[in-house]
């Protein structure tokens, strides 16, 4: 069975098309699913419309991600995880992809990511390069995330003492444990945070990462780009 990790706070808006877009691709992939929504102490109608789309939610109360996805995993009743983000979407063959990926013996892995509408221009710039990075790097971002149910008890899970770049520890911890694959096929992601928010306020993050190294990402002071209030994006999700 593959099990579909949605982590979420405060998503009800962005959150729907997420789950029929899984609900889709498990369809079509014809491998037994289930969506495991974990709602992290949203205080809008998150957890109704998980449970409209037929997700067993899990809620907790860690404001927290990497705690956030290993309560879902705890929860998950597949041998394959796919962790994907609430302001994710996903399609046929990127699932298919990732389980024929674990199926011939990757611990786990990651795809290629597209943004959704207009984003600046600097991250229409930034994105294509990243992209080959992370795959050079064979690292994962953090919107999609695949492994296998062993791989993930044997590295223990996402690690919880960093409040961010939780998924590229994660795929460090994996590579050490196996193969860990990048996948060609992209998935699409809101770019919602570079739409709400300025170059500046990218660049303070970046340099508070840089100048302070881990120790920046082990805190939830100074995350607010990942833990504040959301912004009202100006673009809205068809």
């Amino acid at each position: 069975m593959i099990s579909f990790i949605v982590p979420a706070y405060n998503e009800e808006r962005l959150l729907g098309a997420t789950l029929a877009a899984l609900h889709a691709a498990g369809a079509t992939v014809r491998e037994p699913y289930e969506l495991v929504v974990v709602d992290d102490a949203s205080t809008d109608a998150t957890g109704l419309i998980a449970q409209r789309h037929g997700a067993r939610l899990v809620t907790v109360a860690h404001r927290q991600i990497a705690a956030t996805r290993n309560s879902g995993a705890r929860e998950a009743n597949g041998e394959l995880f796919i962790f994907v983000d609430a302001d994710t979407i996903v399609n046929e063959a990127v699932v298919r992809s990732a389980v024929e990926a674990m199926r011939d013996g990757a611990a786990g892995g990651g795809a290629a990511v597209e943004f959704d509408g207009a984003v600046p221009l600097y991250a229409r710039l930034l994105l294509p390069v990243l992209v080959r990075v992370f795959r050079a790097a064979d690292l994962a971002t953090g919107c999609f995330l695949f492994c296998t149910r062993s791989a993930f008890v044997a590295t223990g899970g996402f690690d919880e003492a960093f409040y961010g770049a939780e998924e590229l520890v994660m795929s460090r911890a994996l590579k050490r444990h196996g193969k860990f694959v990048v996948l060609r096929q992209a998935v699409t992601t809101s770019g919602r945070k570079l739409r709400t928010h300025s170059v500046r306020e990218m660049l303070v993050v970046m340099c508070r990462v840089a100048l302070r190294g881990p120790s920046a990402i082990k805190q939830r002071q100074g995350m607010d780009l990942w833990y504040a209030e959301r912004r009202e994006d100006p673009q809205k999700r068809a």
